[in-house]
C-alpha cells in the first residue's frame, strides 16, 4: 500500500490513495483540485525521504466539503475566588480526499 506523509496547516498527515482527512481551511470550493506540496515522505515501491521535503512531489487532492469542526469548550477557573469563564470555538476545516500521490 503506498502512502505518504504531507504537511499543511501547520500538521502532518499520514495519507494514502482514496483516503480523506479533515485540514485547517483551504481556499477554494466544493469540487476544486488543490495540490499539496509539502511531501515529507512517501513509501511506495522505495522509501523516498525528505530532508525536510522532497523536492518535485505533490499530492493531488480534492475538496469534498468546507465547513466547521467541532465545538471546542474553553473552560477557565480559579479555585475559591469565584472566577469561571466558559468559552466556545469552532475551527473552520476543510475536507480532503486524496486522488494521486
Amino acid at each position: 500500500m503506498k502512502f505518504a506523509v504531507v504537511k499543511t496547516g501547520g500538521r502532518q498527515y499520514i495519507v494514502s490513495e482514496e483516503s480523506k482527512l479533515k485540514v485547517n481551511h483551504l481556499a477554494g470550493e466544493v469540487g476544486d483540485k488543490v495540490k499539496l506540496p509539502a511531501v515529507l515522505i512517501v513509501d511506495g515501491v522505495k522509501i523516498e525521504l525528505g530532508r525536510p521535503l522532497i523536492d518535485g512531489k505533490v499530492i493531488e487532492a480534492e475538496i469534498t466539503a468546507q465547513g466547521k469542526d467541532k465545538k471546542i469548550r474553553v473552560f477557565k477557573m480559579k479555585r475559591r475566588k469565584r472566577y469561571r469563564r466558559t468559552k466556545g470555538h469552532r475551527q473552520v476545516i476543510t475536507e480532503l480526499k486524496v486522488i494521486k500521490i
